[in-house]
């Protein structure tokens, strides 16, 4: 196995096993199970909340996700969202990115909020929800029909939306049918809908590496989310 691939694989078990913990004790892993107020607390984060009339009408990257968008542990500016907030503007696209990451969400989480965050005129909607339901174990079903939930709902809603789908990877704790089927799952969504884009795993990269992990494990650091926002930014490029 090649070393990479072998880090990443104690990674994930580590991962789970973090997981675990904290779900034993009761909240969480990512700081906090996201309940039916989720979208509230988005609200006044959300770079919308406090732009100004001519802001507010320009084209919105939408980044709904959880801990991993909301940038857990780091200041908001630090999370991989705003970095790539920063290469937008270094190109002189006309793009507002809203993080609307909340720790702890679940893809079940995300269709509730889509509805709201869709008053804003979303021009990309990037889609990186489903590591929380791994980590609770959860029907693999559900999570593709939610997924497949929120884009069908983004595109009704805007017509010409373009969806990039950020794909995740699961430990081999759950064993390798639900491991293939979860890596499966955002490949198949991104056929299936004709997603514009497909980053098969955002942790590139990132994963099983210490120095560029909190403490924890799971959360990247400022330095990994700058790997994050790379990545990202690959994918996303070419569509703005």
């Amino acid at each position: 196995m090649p070393a990479g691939r072998k880090r990443e694989r104690y990674w994930l078990a580590g991962l789970f096993a973090a997981a675990a913990l904290c779900l034993l004790a009761g909240h969480g892993c990512d700081g906090g199970v996201a309940g039916p107020d989720a979208a509230a607390r988005v609200g006044p984060t959300a770079p919308a909340a406090t732009a100004d009339a001519t802001d507010a009408l320009r084209p919105v990257v939408l980044f709904l996700g959880d801990s991993l968008t909301a940038g857990y542990g780091l200041p908001t500016e630090q999370a991989f969202p705003a970095l790539v907030q920063e290469r937008i503007d270094a190109a002189g696209l006309d793009y507002r990115v809203v993080n609307a990451g909340v720790s702890g969400d679940t893809s079940a989480g995300g269709r509730r909020r889509i509805e709201w965050l869709l008053r804003q005129p979303i021009a990309v909607l990037v889609l990186e929800l489903g590591g929380n339901d791994m980590l609770r174990g959860q029907d693999l079903g559900a999570l593709a029909e939610n997924l497949r939930a929120i884009v069908g709902e983004t595109r009704a809603a805007r017509p010409g939306v373009r969806i990039v789908i950020a794909g995740m990877r699961a430990p081999a704790n759950l064993g390798p049918d639900y491991v293939a089927g979860f890596e499966q799952t955002f490949r198949s969504l991104a056929q299936e809908t004709g997603a514009a884009a497909f980053i098969p795993f955002l942790l590139e990269g990132v994963a099983a590496n210490p120095a560029l992990n909190q403490p924890d494990g799971i959360h990247p650091t400022a330095e990994g989310h700058r790997i994050v926002a790379d990545t990202v930014w690959r994918t996303l490029a070419p569509l703005l």
